[in-house]
């Protein structure tokens, strides 16, 4: 199901190309869709009230929220409902890229539609750095940027395609990352177009 073959380094980041066949893209996009089904996408707002461009929703244990009390985690949807299970196909994925991590708390989607983007951030909120965060690309292009763990130092920048795996760990786990934007329409995946991120992590 997935092919490590095509392995290169990203400013330290594992970068796996082409790693998801489209069956396997396509087979991922129904367990999407009934995540989103059981937890709707939402657009978050920063702490000062400025709505972010890309929508998301979760699954697992634990979802990403953010809002005027700030950015955490939460085991329950802004609707109240808990999250739903994180699927079986996201779980091997999982195993097979990072097998002597512990098991993922939390599967972030997040959708990009035209125009959305996603500004060079870390991927902090979590209890134990020494975890990998692990994603997986799917849709449209998108170009992914990524630098140092100290903000403001050189930065390496790739478009991503659909079934692209890329996994921050090591001195990479905590590097400044974000999307500087999508080539909409690029991908054939979603009918509709638009870019899907998955981003698979440890979250106690």
């Amino acid at each position: 199901m997935v092919n490590l073959a095509h392995k290169i380094d990203l400013n330290g980041a594992a970068f796996y190309a082409d790693a998801l066949d489209r069956a396997a893209q396509n087979a991922l996009l129904e367990d999407i869709r009934a995540i989103g089904r059981a937890a709707p996408l939402y657009a978050p707002e920063t702490p000062r009230g400025q709505k972010m461009s890309v929508r998301m929703t979760a699954a697992g244990d634990f979802g990403w929220v953010s809002d005027a009390q700030g950015y955490r985690y939460e085991p329950r949807h802004p609707s109240g409902k808990p999250w739903p299970p994180i699927p079986a196909r996201l779980m091997a994925i999982w195993k097979c890229v990072v097998p002597e991590a512990r098991v993922p708390e939390c599967v972030l989607v997040n959708f990009y539609g035209e125009g959305a983007r996603m500004g060079l951030h870390q991927d902090k909120d979590e209890a134990d750095f020494d975890q990998p965060v692990v994603s997986v690309s799917l849709g449209d292009e998108g170009l992914f940027r990524i630098g140092g763990v100290e903000r403001g130092g050189k930065t390496a920048s790739h478009w991503l395609r659909s079934g692209d795996i890329v996994v921050l760990g090591g001195a990479a786990r905590l590097a400044h990352h974000g999307v500087d934007k999508i080539r909409f329409g690029s991908s054939t995946l979603l009918p509709a177009g638009g870019r899907i991120n998955l981003t698979m992590r440890v979250v106690t």
